[in-house]
């Protein structure tokens, strides 16, 4: 969708970091905007730090690290290339959640209902909550993540032998993964992994790493798993100022599907996706807002404008690499890129009726 690439001024920022530690080993400027750094260039700024790595004294093992990464990402971005454009929810739950349980079930009738929405659906590509997102989503709609493991992860019966599926040493190659591709996250009761999982989507959101998204907690109906963190949430990290109050409106929890399915899809109502040039947050939409609307935006969520106001307009020079979206109308503002639970609740004003 374009909406989760890492921003301008992010890649601005690292590089110097990429491009060498001295200007003589610069082979690009450091003030070069990112946005107009060309393949070849960054391939290039590749071949420098391989060159770089050469050079120093760096162990074995550190580079079969490097090397490991580089082609599982490599791998992965080929086979997630041509789905791209399509909109995907990724579920994370416990592997050992049986078919029987209400979970599993739960699991598996709201990636059928995603499915019959034209979303695909990205899990770990194991047993219980995993396959049973892949089976409520169906072989076609389905992409996995699968990690290397000594036990119990085994590609399920759904997605095992798919060209959708990819096999990963890392965690952390795995993780990026999940969260680039998707454009919603959704979790179930887990243990340690799935826990790990959903924090860090969390902490991403919550420091802008990531591109905002719909994050849903879901328990069994009637359960009370992420209702206990839920409260732990609010009680301990909040109730200790350890996250501030807007916090809690990057995640959502809930036991019932209907509520689940909805604050997906009610997310991409208006809003389409975002990204930032300069120091100019764009948000497209799919349709264009009154005056009177934008009047009131500009009112309610002066908080988080740094300077100027949030504007209306078409799509800008920057945007060119992107034509499909050259329609959409834009909002842009100078956003202080601290107060994501405010620019959350910015999108969902913008998509109330």
């Amino acid at each position: 969708m374009g909406e989760h690439k890492p921003s301008d001024s992010t890649l601005k920022s690292i590089l110097p970091e990429a491009l060498g530690d001295t200007e003589k080993e610069r082979s690009t400027p450091a003030d070069e905007p990112a946005s107009l750094l060309s393949n070849q260039d960054l391939i290039e700024m590749m071949r420098r730090t391989v060159e770089q790595l050469a050079q120093s004294d760096v162990s074995r093992g550190d580079l079969k690290i490097l090397s490991r990464s580089l082609r599982e990402l490599r791998y992965a971005f080929k086979v997630f290339q041509p789905f791209q454009r399509r909109r995907k929810v990724t579920i994370f739950g416990s592997a050992r959640t049986k078919p029987d349980h209400p979970a599993y079930q739960q699991a598996e009738s709201f990636a059928k209902r995603m499915a019959q929405h034209g979303w695909m659906v990205i899990t770990g590509a194991g047993g219980g909550i995993m396959e049973a997102g892949h089976r409520g989503a169906g072989r076609d709609l389905s992409m996995g993540l699968n990690i290397m493991l000594p036990f119990e992860q085994s590609a399920n019966p759904v997605i095992d032998g798919d060209p959708k599926l990819v096999t990963l040493k890392y965690f952390f190659t795995r993780k990026l993964m999940f969260v680039k591709e998707c454009s919603a996250v959704v979790c179930y009761p887990g243990g340690f992994g799935t826990l790990d999982e959903t924090f860090e989507v969390l902490t991403l959101l919550q420091t802008g790493k990531q591109s905002l998204l719909p994050m849903v907690l879901v328990d069994e109906p009637g359960g009370t798993y992420w209702k206990n963190v839920e409260r732990f949430f609010r009680e301990q990290l909040l109730g200790d100022k350890w996250i501030s109050s807007e916090d809690v409106h990057l995640y959502k929890v809930t036991d019932n599907n209907d509520e689940a399915v909805r604050e997906v899809l009610k997310f991409y109502r208006v809003y389409h996706s975002m990204r930032y040039v300069d120091e100019s947050l764009v948000m497209r939409l799919t349709s264009r807002l009154s005056p009177d609307r934008l009047e009131q935006l500009n009112v309610e969520f002066a908080d988080i404008v740094v300077s100027g106001a949030i504007e209306q307009v078409g799509m800008l020079p920057e945007e060119a690499s992107e034509p499909e979206l050259a329609d959409l109308p834009r909002l842009t503002f100078h956003f202080n890129r601290r107060n994501l639970g405010r620019l959350r609740q910015l999108i969902d004003a913008v998509n109330h009726p």
